[in-house]
């Protein structure tokens, strides 16, 4: 199959203009193919060559102008068109298949009740898996779709569907839309509607999941609702669809996909099992995300996909700051999340090979290929970093009047880079183009470190700064009570680099935090006494925000060999049992738990790092006794499960059904401790088949693969891999929970005959089952804790293959980084 270049794009937008896809889609026909016929009604500005994409079981047939041409000139994704200058209609039909990789059309069977459902995720080059198409985004035209599907489903689609005297379905005409925004999700959905602002509004989910979305019905419709006034409050131009349906749907590979009109949403989403405000405040940002994609990404679109950005970084920014906004009454902390969950995606990426600026040189992506390589922390946390650090140095107002004055100038069209940094100067008098040198066309973290001199009442503050980005932070000053509290004397904005010192008047600070309230995209550290302070007095910071940026900073300490790893564990035993925000606690334990315990402490330290961790979940257990902190009593259970060294006491609350003082095990604490027991070896086949009886579901398999592969046997090793690599029968989730139970710390001489082996069975699978299996493979089948010397060789000996595809390439590149560090941290 041949990938679209960025000259091929732009060849053939300057040949064709699109005007409308007419698509017949027919999902009657049997479990693993559908029929799909699409028209493409189109204008040749001259005569000349050039393509359509599509990827079919079979070419049946296609017409160009009544003109039949020959099925078999499809090369591999490629059918030829010669067309002579003016209007033309295409016609093809071809048989596509079902995915069951989230590519494409796929299919899920629920288990649970038997039955089946099909949805459409076309990003990129997907769409030529569901019918024919000039596939690039900057080929707009209007869809109309009809879709025949079995008696009993129902059919949702980007527009508004109705149901026709013949049984098939019939969706609205849509605006402009680039063809990889197409959307339909078909099967016996369970639905809530509603009206809003004089629009339809709708949620849904497979049948097994409805009591649980009508249990949450209420909150996600006030997330939706309020989000949706607050961007008719800072945008100008009005929502641009017909409709507002999202779809919580199975085995979906990425967070949710901003189809114009119906979004879909991993359906994990739909919570069945008691969950922390935390996630329920990453279901309202993704909620708020994929809306602010209405308008970035939607309305106006990337020319090409070098500028992803203008997608990702604003709906990751517009997310986290309208719940911030919106939402407040249920999440007050969004930015804290972002801070201690988000951002360290973000530097982790920027400090590896594979770092890219967040706007990248169009030549950097030269095709399809490439550019899904860009679909990272960079483009995401990175890029929100950098726009909340731009309204901080612009006003919000002004970047407010220039994001409007790129919708109204490009509204159901195509943007660049230099659109909207052009539109933002019409808004403001500040250089925004010197801004966007500075910030989006560079990589890497900047460091800043304080460095106070003067003595008595008077001190200068001079910031040392490793880096070529200028950034506005505000500098929290700190003195500490005699109660031992720490007490904020002031915070002041200041621009780095600095033009003079700042200066301090009264005594010399306790503690001086840069970047006070997050504002910019920097790594920090600290000077000797305000460390010692953070270091001892932690806890007593008053602002979570502020205690967020400090565990930041000692996590990159860590992450640099700045910081042993056990005196990390030590500051977290004495200051997170004090923590009252919960997403910190969670960063906290999720870094000590499956960074420093799983890689940057030795083997025989390892069980010393498990226990600290299990000291801290005991003692927030203990902290949690009265059941008024739910959240943070359920964080505590999962930590001290997962870090369990012994299988007694956890094995007692899988037998009784409950944690003892509460709460009562759901299914996925069932599944957590039972996957627990796997690793340790004090459970079985027997044990994990009575479960999966007692859970029968989607998440109940991906359960029970995970345990099954997690057992420490060379035949249940053996039984995985094959599933994994010797055959292409497993799902995308079912290859990722067993992928995610093979490898284990504890079992690293068991696994070891399979570190060389992983390679070559990557690379091939990836080659077979295309770049969504070789991401998930990358990702969760690599050996990531065989942490030595020649694991690493080995890895990098490999990256030499030429048969890498470029997903698996990436995707190795980081997590040999990450060995390469964690490498690093032990020796240092």
């Amino acid at each position: 199959m041949s990938v679209l270049t960025r000259d091929e794009a732009q060849t053939r937008a300057q040949l064709l203009d699109v005007h409308r896809y007419l698509v017949d889609i027919d999902l009657t026909t049997g479990a693993e193919t559908f029929e799909s016929t699409s028209t493409v009604r189109f204008a040749a500005r001259a005569a000349g060559d050039t393509f359509v994409e599509l990827k079919p079981v079979t070419l049946h047939s296609a017409t160009l102008d009544g003109q039949a041409l020959d099925p078999a000139s499809l090369t591999g994704n490629r059918l030829p068109l010669s067309l002579t200058e003016g209007e033309h209609e295409l016609r093809v039909t071809t048989t596509m298949r079902y995915s069951r990789t989230g590519e494409g059309m796929h299919r899920f069977t629920d288990p649970t009740d038997g039955e089946s459902y099909v949805y459409t995720q076309l990003f990129m080059e997907d769409v030529q898996r569901v019918f024919a198409a000039f596939d690039q985004p900057d080929l707009k035209a209007v869809f109309e779709l009809t879709v025949t599907a079995p008696d009993g489903w129902t059919v949702l689609s980007n527009g508004v569907t109705e149901q026709g005297t013949d049984g098939s379905w019939k969706a609205a005409p849509t605006p402009l839309l680039s063809t990889y925004f197409v959307c339909v999700a078909a099967g016996p959905w369970h639905s809530v509607r509603t009206e809003h602002a004089g629009l339809p509004f709708g949620i849904h989910c497979r049948r097994s999941l409805a009591p649980h979305l009508d249990a949450d019905a209420d909150e996600i419709l006030a997330v939706t609702r309020a989000c949706y006034d607050r961007y008719h409050e800072k945008f100008d131009e009005p929502y641009p669809f017909d409709s507002y349906d999202q779809a919580f749907v199975p085995e979906f590979n990425a967070g949710a996909m901003e189809n114009p009109g119906l979004v879909t949403f991993r359906d994990e989403f739909v919570f069945r099992s008691a969950v922390t405000v935390t996630e329920r405040q990453t279901r309202a940002m993704v909620i708020a995300h994929e809306m602010a994609h209405m308008w970035f990404g939607d309305l106006v679109t990337l020319r090409w996909w070098d500028d992803i950005w203008l997608n990702e970084s604003f709906a990751e920014y517009m997310g986290f700051q309208t719940v911030n906004e919106a939402c407040a009454d249920l999440f007050p902390d969004t930015w804290v999340d972002f801070g201690i969950a988000r951002k360290a995606w973000g530097y982790e990426a920027d400090q590896r090979p594979s770092t890219h600026p967040v706007a990248p040189d169009p030549e950097a992506v030269p095709d399809t290929a490439s550019a899904l390589l860009n679909f990272d922390g960079i483009s995401y946390a990175k890029g929100a970093s950098a726009l909340r650090q731009l309204v901080a140095w612009l006003g919000e107002k002004d970047f407010l009047a220039g994001i409007n004055i790129h919708f109204k100038r490009h509204r159901f069209g195509n943007a660049t880079l230099a659109d909207f940094i052009d539109n933002l100067a019409a808004a403001t008098d500040r250089d925004v183009h010197r801004w966007a040198e500075q910030w989006l066309r560079t990589t890497g973290v900047d460091t800043l470190t304080p460095r106070l001199d003067g003595e008595g009442a008077r001190w200068r503050l001079t910031v040392d700064h490793e880096g070529s980005r200028p950034h506005r932070v505000e500098v929290g000053v700190y003195d500490r009570e005699p109660d031992g509290e720490l007490a904020l004397r002031e915070r002041r904005a200041l621009d780095v680099p600095q033009e003079a010192p700042a200066e301090l008047t009264g005594p010399r600070p306790a503690l001086v935090v840069l970047n006070d309230g997050d504002l910019t995209y920097s790594k920090l550290r600290f000077d000797d006494v305000s460390e010692e302070t953070a270091l001892r007095g932690l806890s007593r910071v008053p602002d979570p925000l502020t205690r967020a940026v400090i565990w930041n900073a000692l996590r990159d300490m860590v992450r640099d060999g700045d910081l042993e790893p056990g005196t990390y564990l030590e500051i977290a035993r004495a200051h997170l049992t004090d923590e009252t925000e919960l997403a910190i606690v969670q960063g906290v334990l999720g870094f000590a738990r499956t960074q420093i315990a799983d890689r940057y402490v030795t083997e025989d330290e390892r069980p010393a790092a498990l226990a600290g961790i299990g000291e801290i979940a005991r003692a927030l257990l203990r902290r949690t006794e009265d059941g008024e902190d739910p959240g943070l009593r359920l964080t505590a259970v999962r930590a001290f499960v997962d870090s369990a060294t012994t299988p007694a006491k956890i094995a007692s609350w899988l037998d009784d059904g409950t944690v003892h003082g509460g709460p009562e095990l759901d299914p996925e604490l069932r599944w957590r401790i039972l996957a627990r027991l796997a690793v340790l070896g004090a459970t079985d086949e027997t044990v994990i088949a009575a479960e999966l009886e007692r859970d029968p579901s989607a998440t109940g398999r991906e359960g029970a693969a995970r345990c099954r592969a997690s057992l420490p046997t060379p035949d249940a090793k053996a039984e995985a891999w094959s599933a994994l690599f010797d055959s292409d029968d497993l799902s995308n989730y079912l290859f990722t929970a067993t992928a995610q139970g093979f490898w284990q710390p504890e079992q690293t001489e068991l696994v070891r005959e399979y570190v060389p082996r992983f390679y070559a069975a990557a690379t091939a699978l990836g080659a077979r089952r295309g770049p969504a299996m070789a991401e998930a493979a990358g990702r969760y089948a690599f050996p990531a804790y065989a942490i030595d010397p020649e694991s690493l060789s080995l890895g990098e000996h490999h990256l030499k293959d030429d048969t890498l595809i470029p997903a698996l390439h990436r995707k190795l590149v980081d997590q040999l980084d990450d060995l390469r560090r964690a490498l690093a941290v032990r020796s240092s």
